[in-house]
């Protein structure tokens, strides 16, 4: 099955463009105008990837994708806007964007982008690095780890992770203990497409830990190694 991308955008000329050269490429291809269109159309109707304009009109774009998080879903979302300053690019990845482009774009780079984005996402789906003699159920104080359910609980309670969440987590644990840099984090769980990026990898721990961490802003699970990059601390919340 063909996978369907939803691209919300209020210029005809940037829908028409998007569409042939999508379905070209072998998707499926749903669109709308306004970021309250793609909030109805998402209750109802599943995508596998969400190409966001900025600027719509009423709300916009970053609000829109407030919005999707806000109902449970996790379906991945590129931005692609003619603003191109830095704050715009970091906001939006922490309101939960895996990736962002700017106007004027080649449709190829898009594609190319989209295709990433959805290998990315499928493999966050799956463990990673586990050897057959690895235990599939992991447990640091009140949190585990279900690597065959693909589940993470606190205190019993199933915690939602985005794809890239989970993946960051199962990669972080598989190397418990020791200090990753931003770097091989990075190259690791988003791949070299994404090289010089680590801020991603600094939004996606600060995620990550509003999820699992009893105190987020004083954290015993994902250390801040200064200078170098994180640590995923077992040793003295092992029960």
């Amino acid at each position: 099955m063909n996978k369907k991308i939803l691209v919300v955008d209020d210029e005809p000329s940037i829908v028409t463009l998007l569409t042939y050269n999508l379905n070209e490429a072998g998707f499926q291809v749903a669109s709308v105008g306004t970021g309250n269109q793609a909030l109805t159309w998402l209750k109802t109707n599943d995508a596998d990837l969400i190409v966001m304009d900025l600027m719509l009109p009423g709300i916009d774009g970053l609000e829109t994708i407030r919005q999707i998080r806000g109902m449970q879903k996790d379906t991945p979302v590129i931005i692609l806007t003619a603003k191109n300053n830095e704050l715009d690019k970091i906001v939006g990845f922490e309101i939960g964007a895996d990736d962002y482009l700017t106007k004027p774009f080649s449709p190829r780079e898009l594609i190319a982008r989209i295709k990433a984005v959805l290998r990315r996402t499928e493999n966050g789906h799956q463990p990673v690095s586990v050897t057959e003699t690895s235990s599939q159920i992991r447990h640091v104080d009140d949190l585990s780890l279900d690597l065959d359910r693909y589940e993470v609980r606190k205190n019993q309670q199933k915690i939602s992770l985005t794809p890239n969440e989970y993946k960051l987590l199962v990669y972080l644990w598989d190397h418990a203990d020791h200090v990753l840099s931003r770097e091989k984090i990075l190259n690791a769980v988003w791949g070299y497409d994404y090289a010089g990026q680590t801020r991603m990898v600094d939004i996606h721990i600060s995620h990550l830990r509003d999820k699992i961490e009893d105190n987020p802003k004083d954290a015993k699970l994902i250390l801040t190694v200064r200078g170098f990059g994180y640590e995923f601390n077992t040793k003295k919340n092992a029960e």
